[in-house]
């Protein structure tokens, strides 16, 4: 073994850590990521030569290579290509390049709790809140919270606990991740009173339950499943005469996020419909079919939502500035990408599929196939939207998880289904790329660095 100490010793020319930190290429990874992540990367690359893997005139290359690579958080930029436009495990829906500059803008100080003219303190959130009631009008106020469970809890909370919130069987569902519905309301201190059976639930049974210890009706859209055949459920506007009889609050959880009708998706309901209907409040999603950031809207009487919003909970679960900054310009901005990607044209999707099968030039190991997408995060459940996928290998879907960019495709009946309804048309060269080299295998196992 060499000894360290002499002058033939190879590790004796790796480069020294400041010199090193004073490349061009570090000093402005250091503003991106911090010094102290740089200084990692340079301990890396040393620590490598010092190993022998790693001859010590070629640290600074490969430190530049491993700046260029680092990124400064764990998530992974991700193309879907499974035709999911709700997608819960990428994140739900994108955001739009609108929202994307309101998100940069928030980032630094902002007048989120000011009024610049007076100096004084304001109101939190009221951007958000106009642009709300500009796009329902239907709805005398309303208030954002962190997310649609938040604004449940909170709805529950402030108008029913100790209480009993009225609901039928069949609404008793269960969301994402296990989370259950009957034990996200009897946490707020609430008490369950069901009604009716899993199929079919009348007026009557609702009736027959409303009494001195009700805090309000609630009606839940099953949105995650469908109860087909010898069904019946009551409307809005029938609970509506109820409540008004009995003089309690009607509460709709529509979940999915549509403020107004969606013609490609007849039977998912909306803010605005649930607000002529009878509803006193609205719960919805920003993140589905709204297409914007993480949040629960609620949407109705001015009165209802003053109860909410004095409630000691709605500080518990307020929006950050970044998610009102996001959902302001979502609203302002115009049709975000979920809603684009619901109403995709099937010829154009199929021109694509088919002008990728040409990019990749994959020969009998490609073949473009028709496959319908899906709303997702529980939106539309058994709505098929029409629609054209590339079948490729199922061995191309890790190869494809695994590439740069990372690609989520299909795994279907023993194929790899690329489908580009979710995927922006600029990004089409940018996946045809990835796809030759998953049929290739070229690049199969990249390695992912952790983050900063």
């Amino acid at each position: 073994m060499t000894d360290p100490t002499s002058e033939h010793d190879p590790r004796r020319r790796i480069p020294r850590t400041d010199h090193l930190l004073a490349l061009p290429e570090a000093t402005a990874a250091a503003e991106r990521l911090g010094t102290g992540a740089v200084r990692t990367l340079v301990r890396q690359q040393q620590d490598r030569a010092r190993a022998g893997d790693l001859a010590p005139e070629d640290v600074p290359a490969a430190l530049v290579a491993a700046l260029t690579t680092r990124r400064s958080t764990s998530l992974t930029p991700v193309l879907n290509a499974t035709g999911v436009v709700v997608h819960t495990n990428l994140g739900r829906a994108p955001l739009s390049p609108a929202a994307v500059e309101a998100l940069v803008t928030a980032a630094g100080y902002v007048d989120v709790e000011l009024d610049l003219a007076t100096g004084t303190r304001s109101k939190r959130g009221l951007g958000a809140r106009a642009a709300l009631l500009a796009a329902c009008p239907a709805a005398e106020d309303a208030l954002v919270v962190n997310n649609g469970a938040a604004a449940l809890v909170l709805a529950t909370t402030a108008l029913a606990a100790g209480r009993e919130v009225v609901i039928s069987r069949g609404e008793l569902i269960e969301i994402g991740a296990g989370f259950r519905l009957p034990d996200l309301i009897t946490s707020t201190g609430a008490r369950l009173r069901e009604v009716g059976t899993t199929n079919r639930t009348h007026l009557l049974d609702y009736a027959r339950a409303v009494g001195p210890e009700t805090g309000s009706l609630l009606k839940v859209h099953p949105s995650n499943f469908r109860v087909h055949g010898f069904t019946a459920e009551v409307s809005l506007a029938e609970l509506r005469t109820l409540a008004d009889e009995q003089g309690v609050p009607l509460v709709a959880d529509l979940g999915s996020g549509l403020l107004t009708p969606e013609p490609v998706l007849p039977d998912e309901p909306d803010a605005t419909t649930a607000l002529e209907a009878g509803a006193d409040l609205v719960i919805a999603s920003g993140d589905k079919l709204l297409g914007g950031p993480q949040a629960g809207l609620l949407l109705g009487r001015a009165e209802v939502i003053a109860t909410l919003a004095r409630h000691p909970l709605a500080r518990a679960v307020r929006a950050d500035k970044l998610a009102l900054a996001a959902l302001e310009a979502t609203l302002i901005a115009g049709p975000a990408p979920a809603g684009e990607y619901v109403r995709a044209d099937p010829e154009a999707l199929r021109d694509r599929t088919e002008r990728l099968a040409a990019a990749v030039d994959g020969g009998a190991q490609v073949a473009v196939v028709p496959h319908p997408g899906r709303v997702g995060g529980g939106g539309a459940p058994g709505r098929e939207l029409p629609g054209w996928a590339l079948r490729l290998p199922e061995v191309t879907a890790r190869r494809l998880r695994l590439g740069e960019p990372a690609v989520l495709a299909r795994v279907h009946d023993g194929g790899c289904l690329v489908d580009l309804r979710c995927v922006p048309p600029a990004e089409d060269g940018v996946l045809a790329g990835a796809v030759r080299r998953a049929l290739t295998g070229a690049g199969a196992e990249p390695s992912r660095l952790e983050p900063a």
